[in-house]
């Protein structure tokens, strides 16, 4: 790690940090194990917004301000009315496993991945499908055939989504219709030896990526050529996302391994790097 990649540690003593979104001056996120939706501001001051029974994951917001949160045990998309958390749609018919990570369009249409297999029981990898929950509570399968479908973003634009697919090593990329129906699928990025988790747009399309089985995080550019890597010591990265006044802040979300396991160790941690190109896009 260079001089210039220092880490500096924003928050600690978490389960294991996921979702990390920058929004009205603050890094929201899930801390899975305390089944905490949190924020953080720069100065390192923490709060609790909501407790999640079974276990929160994937954050977004719909344009009049709802914010929207995946339940991932249950398999439930939920939104927060005030402090009560209310029911948009039960996603277990279509979820292969837990629910996981989510992207809110500029429509309030809500993307939401899943597992795709019991994972924590020890079960095959198999495809699954991504699932779409738009305003009036319909669901509908919005593609399928995906490897573990994790972290996700929107251009600018709004016309082309970019998804990771954990355990198939890639970036995958869709166009995305006025409808928000999802259609020309193409590799962003072929990755191996990568397993993507959580990622970040930046304003030059590039695509910040969390490896779930490595100490760092990649910048990709499409095509697949990795235009940097920031190393993150003994410490594996999960997710990731640019914050900050100027969008110049890369928060990564790290800790010693995944699991349940995590639950008791508290050894989540939220880590901060300055980069030269402003984050962009959804989320």
């Amino acid at each position: 790690m260079s001089a210039q990649d220092q880490l500096d540690v924003l928050l600690d003593g978490l389960t294991f940090a996921e979702a990390p979104r920058w929004r009205d001056g603050k890094l929201w996120f899930s801390d899975f194990y305390s089944h905490r939706v949190m924020c953080v501001g720069l100065d390192g001051r923490a709060e609790t917004i909501v407790e999640v029974p079974q276990q929160p994951s994937g954050l977004g917001w719909r344009p009049d301000g709802t914010m929207l949160i995946v339940s991932m045990r249950d398999r439930r998309l939920l939104r927060l009315d005030g402090t009560t958390l209310r029911l948009v749609a039960d996603l277990s018919t279509l979820a292969g496993g837990y629910c996981n990570d989510m992207v809110v369009d500029a429509a309030g249409r809500a993307y939401v991945g899943n597992f795709g297999f019991d994972r924590h029981a020890g079960e095959a990898p198999r495809t699954t499908v991504l699932a779409r929950v738009d305003p009036d509570g319909r669901t509908t399968v919005a593609t399928g055939g995906l490897m573990f479908p994790n972290g996700t973003v929107i251009t600018p634009d709004g016309k082309t989504m970019i998804i990771a697919e954990t355990y198939a090593q890639r970036l995958t990329a869709f166009d995305i219709g006025p409808d928000g129906t999802l259609g020309n699928r193409r590799v962003f990025a072929a990755l191996d030896g990568v397993f993507p988790d959580g990622i970040c747009l930046d304003a030059e399309g590039a695509v910040w990526v969390a490896d779930a089985r490595a100490p760092h995080v990649l910048r990709v550019v499409e095509g697949g050529r990795i235009a940097r890597t920031i190393a993150t010591g003994d410490r594996r990265t999960y997710a990731c996302m640019l914050g900050g006044s100027d969008r110049r802040t890369l928060f990564i979300c790290t800790n010693t391994n995944s699991g349940p396991d995590m639950a008791d160790k508290r050894d989540g941690r939220i880590e901060t790097v300055r980069v030269d190109v402003p984050g962009a896009g959804l989320p």
